[in-house]
Order: C-alpha cells, then structure tokens, then sequence
C-alpha cells in the first residue's frame, strides 16, 4: 500500500518538485529505474558514449545509471536532480567508492553550468516526466530544457534521451532540435518477443540521439533517421512527419506483438507495415486465430499474401471471411497480408524477402526459431492492378478507378473510394476488342523488346494491363445487380417484359452497371437513375461506358428529396423502383442503404410511387442482426408481400417488396417464370452471359 501512496494523483505532479521530493523520501534507497538499466541500455548508449566524454545525467533519481558507467570506467560525470532528499542520498552512496561523481540540486530549466560544458547530456526518463501533455504549460517547460541542452552542449556534443516516445514528446523533441538544425537520429531499442508478458514495458522504448553540429550558412541539410532493432543501417527520412509515422509504426507493431502473445480470443487483429523510406503504408496484415485447430509441429503459424484486387473480396476483406480462411488452411495463427494501391512489388519471391523478418515477430512465442514458416497464396503471384484515374469528390472524398486480374483470363475496372478503400462501389468487366493488324505487330515488337531485356538482365515491368480494351455490358459483375435484376420476374406478365413498357427508377448510380443492364435487355424500358454526386456521373461516363439517352436519364440529386417531391406530383408511375445506394456513416451497422432511406414515412413515400402491382428492390447491406431486424419490421408495415434473396458469401441482402395481397408464389413458380422470362431476354444476336442463370437465383428466394 506504500508503494501506492506514492503514486502522483494526475501526470502534472511528474513535473512538480515537491511530488518527487515526497517520492524519493517515501521510496528510500531502493533504486527506481526507468527503462532499463545499463547493461539493457548499452548496445545502443555505448555507441554514443566515449570514456573521455564530460556527461551530465539530467534527472537522476535514484538511478543506478551513473554508478554503473562509472563503474565501467565513464568517470567525469555530473548528475542534478531537483530533488534534494534524492541527491543528498546520493551522494552519501557513492562518495567514498566513487570520489570524482558529483551530484548537484538543479533545475533542469535553470541550470548553473557554464556554457558547452558537456560533451554528453544524458537523460532517462526526464523529458517524459516533464512534458505529461500537450498543453502550453507542458510545451514551454520542455522547450526550456532544450535550450538548456543546448547551452550547456558542445559543438559535436550529444542530448542522448531514453524514452517512450510518446506522439506528443517526440514531436516535441523533434520540432525543436529540428529547427535548431541539429542531426537527428532515433534508436529502438532490441526488444525479445514476449517481454512484455514477463512485466516489462508493452510499448518499446526509443533513444533520441541529438547531435548539436554548427550551421553552415546557406545549408539547407538536415539529417533525420531511424534506427530499428536489429536493424544497424539508419534510414533516412526527408520529412518530420514521416519519421514521426515510422516511430508510431513501430509502437503499433509492438502493441500488436504483446497483444498477440497475451490473447485467447479467437478476433483478428489488423496493422499497417510502412514504407520504411517513406513512411506510406505498404502492407495491411491482419492476424487471425483459429482456436479450434489442434496443435501440431507444421501448423503453428502461415503468412497468406492476398493478390492485388482480391483484398475486397469476402474471403479476404471480412473478418469472418479470414476466420474461414484460416479455418481452411488449418493453421492455428494466419497472418494475411494485402498489398497496398499506389505501392511497387516486384514479385512474389521480393514480397516474401521483405516481409520474413518483420513477420516473423507476429509468430507464437513458443515458435522454434528454426521452424520454417510456410507463405500461402492464390494462384501462386501477386496480382496486378493498375489505377487508371484518381480524383476527388466534394461529396465522397478520394477515389481511384483501377483495373484489376482476376482469377481467370478477364480484366475488371473498379471504383474504389479511399474512404472506404475495403469495398468496391462499382464493378465492369473488359471485354478485349480484336486488334488490327498494325496492333497485332506492334504487340509482336513490344514483346520482343521485353524478352531482349529479360536476356540482359534489367528489370521488366510485366504487370500492365491490355490497352485495347472495353466495358463488356452484358455481363453484371455484382452478384447483388444479378439478384436485383432477377427480381423483375416477380412483375406481372414476365414474360412480355422485355418488350413492354415498364418504367424503373434506380436510386445510385455508382458505375452505371445495372440501369445500363435493364437499358439494354428490356428493350421498351424507361429508367431514371438519381444520383447524389456529380463526380460519379463522370466516373460513370468516362471510365464505365455508361450513357445517357432518351429512355435512360441521370438526375443529379439527393434521392431522398426526389422521390418525397415526385410522390406528391405523379404517384403510382413506376413499375420498379430499386434502391441501391450506400451510407456515407461507417460508424453504423448497415452501410447500404442509409437510415433515412428505410423509415417508415419514406417507405410510404415510396410505396405511393409505385404501380399497385409494381416492385421495391432493395439492397441491403446490416452486419447489426438487431438493427436488421427492426429495419425489416418497418419494410413489412408497408409492403405485406416481402421476400429476401441472401447473397452467398457476401453481406448483401437483397428484398423484393411488394404492396398486392395476391397468391403467393411458390419457389417452383419462381423458378418458372425465371425460366420464361431468362428465355425472353436471350434473343438471337444479342450478347448474354451463360452464367447469369435467372432459376437459380430465384431457387434461394425466401418469404419473409
């Protein structure tokens, strides 16, 4: 209970002479060691220490630091402390066996030393008992200090300062000394896996090594590196911020490590890997437990690198799908690694070279360090992705439009916004047109010229994409639009849809991939689309092969306004009206489609819209099953008919909704009139995709 007496009531009392006063009188002679003690500290102190060096220890304590230096043969050393309890202890310790320490009561912010005294100002703990916070009072305080380090220092001379690198502390540290043109250098200290469960710190601790060195005049140089655990080389970073970045990636990784070495759960835990010249994001890894494996020598752990453009797919974008990943290859630990846009990879041999080090870390702790750890992957390379268009939207935010591989021979195009960067919005597939005879040679040369510059040995850049290609619109790449178009079967007549007049409004537009659909294959139809974002009409346009025409018409506006305003002008206009729009809030349980979109006063809205015997086609996307639940309880006030068609391996939901009380259909009328309808649709001459199989889609529809 002593011990906890001594403990400050709130972090400003760290900076208070009178809290350590109370502290070191209460503790006694029992030494307090922050961060380690010599032996632990000196791979990295000692690179930075010279025998010869004057070295003032700044704060210190009752640490056994100094003595032990000493002991080792640094003998000019000074030490100040604010704190006279402590330094009259001192120096009572070490004045017969240790004759030339001294130990002085001084202020840190105030010191009495002439200028460039030292060669050395050592500091353990010190600057991050002084600077608790962020606020001004704690600022001003370390700025003092630093002013002091660098009054007393000589030219060549070091401030070498352990600490824990806290993001408010080294900013701080960094700023200052920066601006002061000083060389810049931070150490992480080697650290074994597991310490952290044997009681040691779970954050790693850093050495600020600061080198006061004169300034040329017109020198615009400065020195910023990092040196990381094992790691002797220093890599150096041209900006503050990323330096910064890479020390909080490091703090990030060995939080994750101590967490992995201390959980039972069986969640997935996820972190960034950074670029380590640049300091962007280069890999996501998520680490995944599997509980229900039993142990064996060969299933321990395995590092699963995901192909570039399937990191969104289920399998791998989900953390239930990463359970099942990890279920089915049958390793207790399963570290995933996705790729990130805007990164280079050479291959599937450089990403392994790269990452085995770093990875390694995240093993169990009871892992030989013999023991070979597999790398899994899909198809055996990585991918490739290529962006083609990146821009901004007032209304989402960055977003890219790539072109990705996928698992078989065909290309598709994305739109993929950042916020988001999980979750692909719109998605075609290319279709490559046949080259002309003067392409067919050119591609012969280009190929060529890359197997001559394989023979000679330089790099060959193989991962670009066909350049001849376009949007093939007769296939629907979104299992979600398959069900949705499906769902028109349930009209009446299904079989003289596509001839009839039918009109549709879509809310969303994203890629333009399911009006587009409905366009060309109900050959009388008349669709509007509202969008929110003009952005996306662009995207649409440009990149998508969407367009516009006299039965396909793009409103730019908020789709909630539209259907309230066109509900009290023109009800029962429509024979479908389908919802497939996603909610901006990610903090909500169901990001398709938002809130507003499903309450009951707007389902009114929407039902007045529609033709008696008219369908409401819904897509929705709810991980919260409670919140699911109530959203269906409220469809159903307003449409008695409902059904619900769950997309298979995919959060998707899709509702078909209708107001006529007529016979209910049973799930082999379904499937009839998907047959008569699938059977309308494929004409002569007119493209249709084999797989699109409209029976089987209805065959999993369920009344709800």
């Amino acid at each position: 209970m002593a011990e906890l007496r001594l403990l400050p009531k709130c972090a400003e009392e760290f900076a208070s002479a009178a809290y350590w006063e109370r502290f070191f009188r209460g503790r006694g002679e029992r030494a307090f060691e922050w961060y380690g003690e010599w032996e632990e500290l000196r791979p990295t102190l000692g690179r930075y220490l010279r025998l010869r060096d004057s070295i003032l220890v700044v704060g210190c304590g009752n640490s056994e630091l100094s003595e032990q230096l000493y002991d080792v043969g640094y003998q000019d050393i000074a030490n100040v402390d604010i704190s006279e309890a402590v330094i009259t202890q001192m120096r009572e310790r070490s004045a017969r066996i240790r004759p030339k320490m001294s130990y002085l009561v001084m202020d840190v912010l105030q010191m009495d030393f002439p200028d460039e005294r030292f060669q050395v100002v050592l500091d353990k703990g010190t600057l991050d008992a002084l600077l608790t916070d962020q606020e001004e009072a704690a600022l001003s305080r370390a700025r003092r200090m630093f002013s002091e380090v660098g009054r007393v220092l000589q030219f060549g001379g070091r401030y070498v300062c352990v600490s824990l690198a806290q993001a408010h502390v080294l900013k701080a540290a960094v700023d200052y000394f920066f601006q002061e043109g000083w060389m810049i250098r931070i150490h992480q200290l080697s650290s074994n896996r597991g310490d952290a469960s044997k009681g040691k710190f779970a954050l790693p601790i850093f050495v600020y090594v600061m080198t006061r060195i004169r300034h040329v005049p017109g020198s615009a140089l400065h020195i910023l590196e990092l040196c990381a655990e094992k790691q002797d080389k220093p890599v150096r970073f041209n900006s503050i911020e990323h330096l910064i970045e890479a020390v909080k990636e490091r703090q990030q990784y060995a939080l994750l490590r101590s967490q992995l070495n201390k959980t039972s759960s069986s969640g997935s835990i996820s972190l960034d890997l950074c670029n380590k010249d640049t300091g962007q994001a280069r890999y996501l890894l998520h680490v995944v437990h599997n509980l229900a494996v039993k142990v064996s020598r060969d299933n321990q752990f395995a590092i699963f690198i995901i192909p570039q453009g399937r990191e969104t797919e289920w399998l791998f974008g989900t953390e239930e799908g990463r359970k099942q990943l990890a279920a089915s290859a049958g390793f207790r630990r399963l570290v995933t690694v996705a790729l990130h846009r805007d990164q280079h990879y050479e291959g599937m041999e450089a990403i392994q070279a790269e990452l085995s080090e770093k990875v390694m870390e995240l093993a169990p702790p009871d892992l030989s360090a013999h023991q070979q750890v597999p790398f899994l992957s899909v198809g055996g390379d990585i991918g490739i992705r290529t962006i083609q268009h990146r821009d901004t939207s007032t209304l989402s935010g960055e977003y890219v439009v790539e072109d990705v591989k996928g698992d078989d021979a065909h290309y598709f195009r994305r739109l993929i916004f950042l916020s988001n960067r999980n979750v692909v919005q719109s998605e075609a597939r290319l279709a490559p047109r046949t080259p002309h005879k003067g392409e067919m040679k050119g591609n012969k040369k280009h190929k060529k010229k890359k197997k001559e510059k394989a023979a000679s040995g330089d790099p060959v850049k193989l991962t670009t994409l066909p350049d001849n290609q376009s949007i093939d619109k007769s296939y629907l790449c979104c299992a979600h639009h398959r069900v949705m178009v499906a769902g028109l079967c349930l009209l009446k007549n299904p079989e003289c849809l596509p001839e009839a007049l039918i009109r549709v409004l879509v809310i969303g537009l994203g890629g333009g991939s399911l009006p587009l659909f409905i366009h060309d294959y109900f050959l009388q139809s008349c669709i509007d689309v509202v969008e929110i974002d003009p952005a996306v009409l662009d995207v649409a346009t440009c990149w998508f092969g969407f367009s516009p025409g006299d039965r396909l018409k793009v409103h730019i506006a908020d789709g909630l306004v539209y259907i309230s305003s066109l509900a009290a002008k023109a009800p029962n206009t429509y024979d479908a009206i389908m919802f497939d729009v996603d909610s901006k809030d990610t903090a909500l349980g169901m990001s398709c489609p938002p809130a507003a979109f499903v309450e009951e006063t707007f389902l009114q809205k929407v039902r007045t819209l529609l033709k008696t015997e008219g369908i409401f086609i819904l897509n929705l996307v709810c991980r919260d099953s409670i919140l699911r639940d109530e959203v269906m309880a409220i469809i159903r006030k307003t449409f008695p008919l409902l059904y619900a068609r769950r997309i298979e391996g995919e959060v998707n939901e899709i509702l078909f909704c209708q107001q006529q009380t007529r016979q209910k259909p049973t799930s082999v009328d379904l499937r009839g009139t998907a047959k008569i309808l699938e059977k309308a649709l494929r004409q002569p001459g007119r493209a249709w995709d084999s797989t699109y199989v409209l029976s089987d889609i209805l065959e999993a529809v369920k009344l709800v």
